[in-house]
């Protein structure tokens, strides 16, 4: 701003040496001038040698290098080497920035001066309001009076923000891009919310800054009243640190640190806190020894090579409910190659390596696990698990592959096993008379197990196995005015070696396992190397997909799949039982944004009950915007005494332009409990977001029983989220 107003007037005086001659009134000369790229327009422009001044009026702008400056009225004075410009003066940067003043004076160089009814928009989002303003060291240390600042739109119809801070005096200093206030109070359409004897945030076009962040405080029935206040570090510009300790009344402070840090090669996340308390109920009664208590949560990915990548995922816990209990996120978050269980830790080292045509990594894993049932010594630890492929492309003999896996799992209690697997695939395809796809294929594979504490004491099992068979379907296309259709029924063939499935060889990789439509046509149906499905099978199904020009489209899959004799290694779970697998169906349909809809079913195939589905929808429709999802699988798919059955939702409904009802569900229908349930109401506009909500969660899980909650957050634009939490216990259940 200054350095615009400097240029301009000092290059019209350079471009006038005429008018050095004494004169006794002003005398109007040209309204434009010009030196180099500095342009000075104006109604009138005047020289005056009695009062040796240079004056502007009406309408004057002055341009340099993409800044414009326009005011009604600009005096240079050249007996004290001051500037000063009146009446709606508005300075826009080169970056889109505004500033704007009733009046400004300043030097011959605008490094230092004052501003009367000062304001400025940020290119970032944010304006600030000021009684006046003073800038020193150069232009970049602002000193301002009596100012307001916020993210939100300004209108002369409303004078009011959503939000804004009021403050007594605040300070923008352009060299750390930083601004802090004094005697500052945060007002909330208006009404005075927070007092804070000192704030300071970044310039909202400023990179990353140290500084405080916006704490949370409430109260819980487990914590008491507590308040956390984080701290963000910008270490370098490849790290940074944020350090968030947490007061509560009822129970010992908690610190919680997250670290980031990017390298030349990769990057390495961590999340981590420590304690030293008692354990306690979530109604805050303490019981046992005070120890030191903590987690770690780390991942990293490196790069090694163009091909080649390593990796790894940390998960470690001192108690199976501390996270639950001080309420810390992060459990169950993909933090390498593989992902863990619900409840589970799993902590994991992966080398990954993957060409145009081969694929192959390697990892060590060890499990423990946060269930009241858990035995962590049961549980296999991988040293290591490791899976090579190369794909060979025949042209028209058709595509194969050869591949090597191997598995070494050491437990303290239960089986040991060390696994060596090759095999290899093959397939092509051939279109025949009338357009009837033939895809014949074969695959072979070999497995060798060395087994230790066996019931029966067996130290080693080979097996070789085998498939041999094709895929035969008949694609219908039918091309229609408003949409196309194509059905396609597939039948598959196979033979397969019978009888491979040993007793001894211990069932690791495929304990969840179930058949669905996904590997309706596969050869072998099942997902893991433990269990291979052997002997001779076959599958029908048929899949339709309907396209209407408008991009809706209906697709959908449904199939049988039957054996020449059953397997007792695959239990009814698998849906690989018996000689005949249950009906299993997909259906999937696109609207666009306004509804999709998808569901897998699996039917049953003696008195077509059923026996599982999974349906979800999505819909941004009108003012509704969410997801729902209703699951139910009976005791033949769960494995157990009872079936499961529940539901899921999560959306917003929007009542007016900026007040939205919010709604979220997690029940258990067998329990008869809700895992989540929240009920809130939200604002939301360009410049912030407030939430109420009231949620009730009626979860138990060993000391910690249901609990209500009552939150209200809000978030600001340029400046953070806030957030106040009330917390109620009850001991039912």
């Amino acid at each position: 701003m200054a350095n615009l107003i400097k240029y301009a007037a000092l290059a019209f005086v350079a471009v006038h040496p005429a008018f050095a001659l004494a004169q006794d009134a002003p005398t109007p000369v040209a309204a434009e001038a010009e030196v180099g790229r500095v342009t000075l327009n104006a109604d009138n422009i005047f020289v005056n040698e009695t009062e040796n001044t240079v004056t502007a009026e009406g309408n004057v702008e002055a341009t340099y290098e993409g800044r414009l400056l326009t005011a009604d009225r600009l005096i240079y004075n050249r007996n004290n080497d001051r500037v000063r410009a009146t009446g709606n003066v508005i300075i826009i940067d080169a970056d889109g920035s505004e500033r704007y003043a009733d009046e400004i004076e300043t030097d011959s160089r605008l490094s230092d001066g004052y501003a009367i009814g000062f304001s400025t928009r940020l290119p970032g989002g944010g304006t600030a309001i000021a009684q006046s303003a003073l800038r020193e060291d150069d232009g970049t240390y602002n000193e301002m009076e009596r100012l307001v600042y916020s993210a939100c739109e300004v209108c002369e119809e409303s004078s009011t923000p959503t939000w804004a801070i009021r403050a007594r005096r605040a300070i923008l200093d352009e060299n750390s891009q930083m601004m802090s206030y004094r005697d500052a109070v945060l007002e909330i359409a208006g009404v005075p919310v927070l007092y804070f004897p000192y704030f300071a945030h970044p310039d909202p076009n400023s990179g990353r800054r140290s500084g405080l962040l916006p704490p949370s405080f409430g109260t819980s029935g487990a914590l008491g009243v507590f308040y956390q206040q984080p701290y963000y570090w910008a270490i370098s510009p490849y790290q940074d640190l944020t350090i968030s300790p947490k007061v509560m009344g009822n129970v010992d402070p908690i610190a919680e640190f997250e670290y980031r840090k990017r390298f030349w090669s990769g990057d390495l996340f961590a999340d981590f806190s420590v304690a030293n308390d008692q354990d306690f109920t979530s109604e805050g009664d303490k019981f046992g020894e005070k120890e030191l208590r903590g987690h770690l949560f780390a991942s990293g990915r490196f790069r090694v090579s163009d091909n080649w990548d390593w990796g790894f995922g940390l998960e470690q816990m001192s108690d199976d409910l501390y996270t639950r209990r001080y309420d810390i996120d992060g459990e169950g978050d993909d933090r390498g190659l593989y992902q863990s269980q619900p409840r589970r830790l799993l902590n994991q080292v992966n080398l990954i390596g993957q060409g145009p045509e081969w694929y192959a990594d390697a990892s060590l894993i060890t499990i423990n696990g946060l269930r009241a049932r858990d035995n962590d010594d049961a549980f296999p630890q991988a040293t290591p698990l490791g899976f090579v492929e190369r794909q060979l492309d025949f042209g028209n003999l058709g595509l194969a592959s050869v591949y090597g896996s191997s598995a070494i799992l050491t437990r303290e209690e239960g089986v040991d096993s060390q696994r060596l697997s090759v095999g290899t695939e093959w397939s092509t395809n051939r279109i025949l008379r009338g357009g009837i796809l033939l895809e014949p294929f074969a695959d072979a594979r070999f497995d060798a197990y060395e087994l230790n504490d066996t019931p029966s004491l067996t130290d080693t099992v080979n097996r070789a196995a085998a498939n041999a068979g094709a895929r035969l379907s008949y694609p219908l296309y039918r091309p229609g005015k408003s949409f196309d259709l194509i059905i396609e029924p597939t039948v598959m063939a196979v033979y397969g070696t019978p009888g491979v499935n040993d007793p001894d060889i211990p069932q690791e990789d495929g304990l969840l396992y179930e058949f669905s439509e996904a590997s309706l046509f596969e050869s072998n149906a099942h997902g893991g190397y433990d269990i291979y499905e052997s002997g001779s099978k076959a599958s029908a199904g048929i899949s339709a997909r309907a396209l209407w020009k408008n991009g809706v489209s209906l697709t959908g899959l449904a199939g049988r799949r039957w054996r020449a004799s059953s397997d007792s290694a695959l239990d009814e779970t698998s849906n690989l039982d018996g000689t005949a697998s249950d009906w299993v169906a997909g259906l999937t349909a696109n609207f666009g944004t306004p509804l999709s809809f998808n569901t897998s079913v699996r039917i049953d195939d003696d008195d077509l009950s059923l026996n599982r589905i999974d349906a979800q929808v999505t819909t941004n429709f009108w003012r509704l915007r969410g997801r729902a999802r209703y699951y139910r699988l009976n005791d033949s798919v769960t494995g157990g005494e009872s079936g499961e059955e529940g539901i899921s939702m999560r959306g917003d409904f929007r009542l007016t332009d900026r007040y939205y009802f919010v709604y979220g569900r997690d029940r258990d229908i067998v329990d008869g409990r809700d895992l989540n349930h929240t009920i809130g109401l939200a604002y939301q506009d360009a410049c912030s977001r407030f939430e109420i909500a009231f949620k009730r969660s009626e979860a138990v899980d060993r000391t910690l029983g249901p609990d209500d909650t009552l939150t209200f957050t809000f978030s600001l634009k340029t400046i953070g989220q806030f957030g106040i939490d009330q917390f109620g216990s009850d001991d039912t259940n």
